[in-house]
């Protein structure tokens, strides 16, 4: 019988790849997935895990040493299904160059961790020592007198040293991220509204499509911070890396010159549904067995629980390839859903789309008519997925050839057009378009979708439009130097600014903003009031939005770290700090305390939104209604909550009126608590609701 290394019989192991790849010598072990595969597993677990095809494995010696050190103890082969290629690829000019992945390989990234071990070796012997030294400087020790306390302190410091010293590993490695990078954001008692995530996609022969989205995504790095990807494909095969972190920790030079083709797409996640881990960053893969499709995806959707439920149905029960890795988010179901084939039986040659320049009988003919049938079958069955979605998304997605982009029929979320000399930009916000050089042509509409290809761009319906853009992003989301529906996100800003010295007047010697988001808004409220504009706290610009910290200690500073006051500025003055929003509170807490700590006579805090009275649940992070401070509290209770002398906020229709926009056809649920969409039952909603819910099926 043959077997593999870890003690599997092959033939099982073929039959259950996933059971062969979860299980070394009786141990679990990171999810790893291509066809073929070889899996190094360490000797010391949880150091490196490495994938390589067979063309690599001539690059290991007889002990199975790899590239970069770490002895292995171990080698596993198994067959699996390949729909694509992730890779991370080497991280420095420093790594060795690897040879290109063959299809439906991908290496998974060094995943470092705490030695606890070394931990606890180092808290025995220096407990020892200093036992010793107890020992020798004759303290009185309560011990029997015929017992020699040399041994018993010694003993006794290393059970202490080993516990202090553990206590240290823990704590160090729950500071450290699951890539191994230690924690860039510092403060997670308000973290403002967070915004779901950045998308860009493009399709332009002859150029550098990764680079391209990386600088893409630079410029969308405000609306995700936690992890990065991009796929790219030639013609032949898709290609996915994606990793924790911020887009230019994720991306070197080095990684981008491997990504190479013609069509790219990209993403910047901040989690709203699903947990942020590896296994649910984007772009999500899927497929069937001759197309790959790679997908990004911006916004929330409402009814993930249902089209699980539909997805198990379709499939017979078998779980889509994303599902299968640990995947808990709506964007992989919607891949998943992607890879089925379409019901319509007239799918794979539609008269309307033959290529251009199709000359029927030749091998170039045969090709044409290949990635035409692949490109007409994902087309038809986006169109009958689309409509099944509720809730807020924005699509960029891909196959070896082509590129899609869809919108849900309210357009929460923004999505633009663009051109290049040689091809075609889809981003988030007009701003990424600026930095990448594409000329702005038009915002994909409501209900819209895009097919981008050799034989040009194409646009189809899928829904009626219902326009409801969400106002958040005119408030804080998006970037100012983004215009949205023909109104320019600063301009709007400014003009809330305005509105709100109107509104709320105050007597003061200076008017400052919560930087930076609040900036806008504080000029307007200067030019308006004639109060002086002035900056009374400088913002560290290299420390990140804030997410993750243990004790309220380190919160605090982390607010330090952040922001500091210019007391010479702030002292023996009437302060008015415009912000432009509170969803908890605890940072406008902190900026008061500061100010008055600095000298301020007064503080009094004006607000360019109304109060957040609501959950959100199109893809800003406040999810339930017992996190937002508006929502127990009446206005002068959360003055007195944050130890503001005064507090304003903007009305809904003064807030409404800078954007230049209908009311009717934008979204404010989160301040009027009426929903653009049907809602399911509040279990069904969350940012858990895939972990939550799941069948066994969907957990296995």
């Amino acid at each position: 019988m043959e077997m593999t290394a870890a003690g599997m019989d092959v033939a099982k192991a073929r039959e259950s790849p996933q059971e062969c790849l979860r299980t070394t010598q009786g141990k679990p072990t990171e999810r790893i997935y291509g066809s073929p595969v070889h899996v190094l597993r360490p000797a010391r677990s949880g150091r490196i895990i490495q994938m390589v095809t067979p063309s690599l494995l001539g690059r290991f010696d007889e002990q199975c040493v790899p590239i970069r050190g770490e002895k292995y103890d171990s080698l596993a082969t198994c067959d699996v299904p390949s729909v694509g290629a992730e890779q991370p690829l080497p991280r420095d000019d420093t790594s060795p160059v690897l040879p290109g992945p063959e299809p439906g390989t991908f290496l998974v990234k060094r995943r470092r961790s705490v030695n606890i071990w070394t931990f606890l070796a180092v808290g025995v012997v220096l407990g020892a020592i200093a036992g010793a030294v107890v020992n020798l400087t004759g303290a009185d020790v309560p011990v029997s007198r015929s017992m020699n306390p040399g041994p018993f302190l010694m003993f006794a410091g290393a059970c202490l040293g080993a516990i202090v010293m553990g206590g240290v590993a823990a704590l160090i490695e729950g500071l450290i991220r699951g890539d191994g990078l230690l924690n860039h954001d510092l403060l997670p008692g308000d973290k403002g509204p967070q915004d779901a995530c950045g998308v860009f996609g493009v399709w332009a022969p002859g150029e550098e499509v990764a680079k391209l989205s990386y600088y893409g995504l630079y410029a969308l790095q405000h609306r995700g911070q936690e992890s990065a990807g991009i796929a790219v494909a030639d013609g032949n095969r898709v290609l996915v890396f994606k990793e924790m972190g911020l887009v230019s920790q994720v991306f070197q030079e080095s990684t981008l010159a491997h990504l190479t083709g013609h069509v790219a797409i990209g993403h910047a996640r901040y989690s709203t549904t699903g947990g942020s881990t590896w296994e649910n960053a984007q772009p999500t893969l899927g497929g069937t067995d001759d197309q790959s499709i790679a997908l990004a995806h911006n916004g929330n959707l409402t009814n993930s629980a249902e089209l699980r439920d539909l997805l198990l149905a379709k499939s017979q029960g078998v779980l889509g390839f994303e599902q299968q890795q640990g995947n808990t988010t709506d964007t992989g179901l919607v891949t998943a859903l992607l890879s089925l084939p379409p019901t319509s039986s007239s799918a794979a040659e539609p008269a309307d789309h033959a290529p251009a320049g199709h000359t029927p009988g030749s091998a170039l003919a045969a090709d044409q008519t290949t990635r035409w049938q692949r490109t007409a079958r994902l087309e038809e069955r986006a169109m009958e997925v689309l409509p099944l979605l509720k809730g807020a998304f924005c699509f960029v997605f891909m196959d070896e050839n082509t590129l899609y982009a869809a919108r849900d029929p309210q357009g929460i979320r923004p999505l633009v057009l663009g051109r290049l000399a040689n091809g075609w930009v889809v981003a988030s916000e007009t701003a990424a378009l600026d930095i990448v050089g594409a000329s702005f042509i038009r915002e994909v509409e409501p209900g819209e979708f895009l097919v981008i290809d050799p034989d040009g761009m194409r646009s189809r319906r899928f829904a009626k439009p219902q326009p409801k853009g969400c106002v958040f992003e005119y408030v804080y989301l998006a970037r100012p130097d983004t215009t949205i529906r023909k109104r320019g996100v600063y301009a709007a800003r400014v003009e809330m600014g305005r509105q709100l010295a109107r509104e709320h007047p105050i007597e003061a010697d200076m008017v400052m903003p919560a930087p930076e988001s609040g900036t806008p808004a504080a000029i307007g409220y200067a030019e308006e009031s004639g109060i002086p504009y002035g900056m009374g706290l400088v913002k560290n610009a290299y420390v990140g939005r804030t997410f993750i910290s243990p004790s309220q200690t380190i919160r605090q500073l982390g607010i330090r770290l952040k922001l500091n006051p210019l007391k010479e500025i702030i002292h023996g003055k009437r302060i008015i700090v415009v912000d432009d929003s509170i969803v908890r509170g605890n940072t406008q807490r902190a900026v008061v305390k500061m100010l008055r700590e600095s000298g301020a006579v007064e503080v009094h805090v004006r607000i360019s939104s109304p109060p957040v009275r609501w959950p959100c649940f199109y893809g800003i992070d406040f999810a339930t209604r017992a996190e937002l401070i508006a929502n127990g509290l009446d206005i002068h209770d959360i003055a007195r909550s944050i130890g503001a002398d005064s507090l304003g906020y903007i009305s809904e229709d003064g807030m409404v009126a800078a954007t230049d926009q209908p009311r009717s056809e934008l979204c404010t649920a989160c301040f009027s608590g009426i929903y653009p969409t049907d809602l399911p039952s509040q279990d069904l909603l969350g940012k858990s609701v895939l972990e939550s819910t799941a069948p066994k099926e969907f957990t296995a």
